[in-house]
């Protein structure tokens, strides 16, 4: 599988696994379960959850998933609210995580938007969990232009390895300054909601004509051609959640696929990159 490098030298699939709104319902944690199980077995290891997701039902559920397997063999991440990212109550909340996904440690630890608490404390926090070995890593997600550049000129801010933000065909608007700059910083995308499940959406996007078309001549579906026009962007890492083990199936696939130039001129034409700067879309 393709990968990328992030500055600490970890090398990242391109291809992860969004875990947001899974692990609610009991009638579907046996499906999702085996979907996680799935992906991993055919080498999709990266897992993003956080806190938040579910009051941490999520993580509990990709802690009882991840459990056959080798601890070294995955890339957890998880995230902490802004409310607790503060040196009173950082690792209070990193160690709920990792009790809730059964492991002594993860991967990435992001920051998952800002809050009220000093941007110098909540890194002085992150470093220490770094210090312990509870965290290997720490980055950020939903943070915008001038949010990544007042992190950047702290002390410490340059040992950022990502933002993780909403990005897909119909959503657009990093492009413009966002992702150029942290393209220059050395600083991954990691695109949440790529098959556009959420956020601000053009209307009719997955029935959008040049979509359709473009989906028939690969032989896909058009939420395929949703992901893969993000997995065509450089620097850019996509976590398409699938609690269907169908939905994975799709998504897996995508990596034997690819966008033609014509192909990916033409969803650039129906879908244009921003002309000027645009407010960070969040969900």
């Amino acid at each position: 599988m393709q990968t990328i490098n992030l500055k600490n030298g970890d090398k990242l699939a391109v291809l992860g696994m969004g875990t947001w709104f899974m692990g609610e319902r009991p009638a579907q944690r046996k499906e999702e379960i085996a979907t996680l199980r799935y992906a991993i077995e055919q080498g999709v290891n990266l897992i993003d959850s956080a806190e938040m997701y579910g009051n941490g039902r999520s993580e509990r559920l990709v802690g009882e998933a991840i459990a056959p397997y080798a601890r070294e063999s995955l890339y957890l991440i998880s995230k902490v609210l802004p409310e607790n990212a503060n040196l009173r109550r950082m690792e209070q909340s990193c160690d709920a995580s990792l009790r809730a996904l059964n492991t002594d440690y993860l991967d990435m630890y992001l920051y998952h938007w800002r809050g009220a608490t000093a941007l110098e404390e909540t890194v002085q926090g992150l470093e220490a969990l770094k210090a312990k070995g509870k965290i290997r890593a720490w980055g950020v997600s939903n943070f915008d232009l001038e949010d990544m550049q007042e992190l950047l000129a702290l002390p410490q801010g340059k040992h950022c390895q990502l933002n993780q933000v909403l990005f897909h065909l119909g959503s657009r608007g990093i492009e413009y300054a966002l992702k150029p700059y942290q393209d220059q910083q050395h600083i991954p995308t990691l695109a949440y909601c790529p098959l556009a499940q959420a956020g601000r959406l053009q209307r009719n996007l997955i029935n959008h004509p040049v979509l359709t078309e473009v989906a028939q001549e690969i032989g896909c579906t058009p939420y395929q051609v949703l992901l893969l026009f993000v997995l065509a962007q450089p620097n850019t890492v996509a976590i398409p959640k699938a609690a269907q083990l169908q939905h994975c199936k799709d998504n897996i696939a995508c990596l034997q696929l690819s966008l033609s130039p014509q192909q990916l001129m033409r969803l650039n034409r129906a879908f244009p990159a921003p002309t000027r700067r645009q407010a960070l879309d969040i969900v």
